[in-house]
């Protein structure tokens, strides 16, 4: 309850369970915080080829500011469904450009569309006219409400994702928010998690070649552990906690909405 806030962050480009967790923060006395980690589409999502690199899609971190952002993030999620699906639902910049009123936008994990663009690179100049190319086109759309996000779990694509991501934050003035993946609540809970992912693969935990996480680090950190991992970097860690305090999410519940029709003569 720290900060009296807590977040819904779903995957797969879905909402589901966001009302339920909004009215249950709304009793015990929390700010509800929903948002979800959308697929984006390398170019339009009625496109079902994959990109110039074979992906069909990147991670991005969406968050409801107020009620209009979350109407927009169903909105969001609804087209990705009906509109873009092609192995996982998909929105592309066309919807964000005109639906991204009232959400605040984390540039993503090492699977977002900033983070390749910055590991692609074979020069740290190349790497960083990569990723001002992608970071200026998010801020023209999302402006003060766009933010270039680090995490660390341990993993060495992480730390070099970080390293440039910080760099272009500072070339480009843009804040940077510290954040952490999150898998499972406890860190002990990661033999639990690997079961479930066996199960949902269909593998068992001896197979060698299969879908697994590395290390037990995605578990949901404490502020004191979050600054330590972020040396250096306090400022992201702490926007984290300003970003939660700007948010306000208002939704009428218990009441019907009846579309207006006029009946014929």
């Amino acid at each position: 309850k720290q900060g009296m806030n807590a977040i819904a962050l779903t995957d797969h480009g879905n909402l589901y369970g966001a009302l339920e967790f909004y009215a249950a923060c709304r009793e015990a006395g929390l700010n509800p915080i929903i948002g979800y980690e959308a697929y984006v589409a390398p170019g339009s999502r009625f496109d079902r080829t994959a990109g110039a690199k074979g992906e069909t899609s990147y991670h991005l971190t969406l968050l409801a500011a107020n009620r209009g952002g979350f109407e927009n993030l169903v909105k969001l999620s609804s087209k990705a469904f009906l509109e873009g699906f092609y192995h996982k639902p998909r929105i592309d910049r066309e919807l964000l450009e005109k639906f991204n009123e009232g959400i605040i936008c984390l540039s993503g994990c090492v699977s977002g569309e900033l983070s390749r663009a910055l590991l692609s690179g074979n020069t740290a100049e190349e790497a960083f006219a990569r990723g001002r190319e992608h970071a200026a086109w998010f801020h023209g759309v999302f402006g003060d409400r766009y933010f270039i996000e680090i995490q660390d779990n341990g993993l060495e694509i992480q730390r070099q994702a970080k390293e440039l991501s910080v760099d272009l934050a500072k070339r480009m003035g843009l804040p940077l928010v510290a954040t952490s993946d999150a898998h499972y609540v406890r860190q002990e809970d990661a033999v639990a998690q690997d079961v479930l992912l066996c199960i949902n693969t269909g593998k068992f935990r001896t197979d060698t070649n299969r879908m697994r996480m590395e290390g037990d680090q995605f578990f949901i950190r404490s502020q004191q552990e979050m600054y330590s991992t972020f040396v250096g970097l306090e400022d992201a860690v702490a926007r984290s906690q300003q970003i939660a305090d700007s948010v306000d999410i208002q939704l009428e519940l218990g009441k019907r909405h009846f579309p207006a029709f006029k009946l014929p003569e």
